[in-house]
């Protein structure tokens, strides 16, 4: 009889660990971090509190200025003309991480950006988007402890992370996809 009654508990206590392992529950969302906790560097070497976009969607892109990928700055540049405001900002953090395509000081950055693109959009300090020395933004944008979403890997320049008015991770958009798709139009506004 004992045998039985031990392993009739067996099930429970499967469910019971499941529970309190899994990453989802229903706690999450009172824990995680929100983007306007941070203060950053800008590209101008200048504080910039990120709590000053309360209440805006933010879209935050790695980006870099030798890359494939770096004409996504002129739709970037045309969505933040359309969409910016009182409701959206884009926040680039230039970052050396891929192959070396950003090898130039934020000086440089910041010269190439407005010259070739027109940029006018917040740029920040140039930063580390993976590995050890991943700035504290990024660690919030790829731990799902952090951010309450998902862990994911900043896969390429150009990765786009959209924040919804409340600071919160809402979804990770392909290094690919370009700024004027239709789901990030769509979320703009929706």
């Amino acid at each position: 009889m004992k045998k039985l009654s031990l392993l009739a508990l067996i099930p429970a206590g499967l469910l019971l660990m499941a529970f309190l392992m899994n990453p989802k529950s229903e706690t999450m969302p009172e824990n995680k971090t929100s983007l306007h906790e941070f203060v950053v560097e800008d590209i101008n070497g200048g504080s910039y509190d990120l709590s000053q976009h309360k209440g805006k969607k933010v879209m935050v892109v790695n980006t870099a200025s030798k890359c494939g990928l770096t004409p996504q700055y002129e739709a970037l540049e045309k969505l933040y003309k359309t969409y910016g405001g009182d409701d959206f900002v884009i926040i680039a953090f230039p970052s050396n991480n891929f192959m070396g395509q950003e090898p130039g000081s934020d000086e440089e950055i910041l010269t190439f950006c407005k010259k070739n693109y027109g940029v006018t959009f917040p740029i920040m300090s140039k930063v580390d988007v993976k590995g050890k020395d991943k700035c504290e933004v990024y660690k919030f944008l790829t731990s799902m402890s952090l951010n309450g979403l998902e862990d994911n890997d900043v896969k390429w320049n150009f990765q786009k992370y959209l924040i919804d008015e409340n600071g919160f991770l809402v979804q990770v958009i392909s290094p690919r996809t370009q700024p004027d798709s239709p789901e990030i139009i769509s979320w703009l506004e929706n």
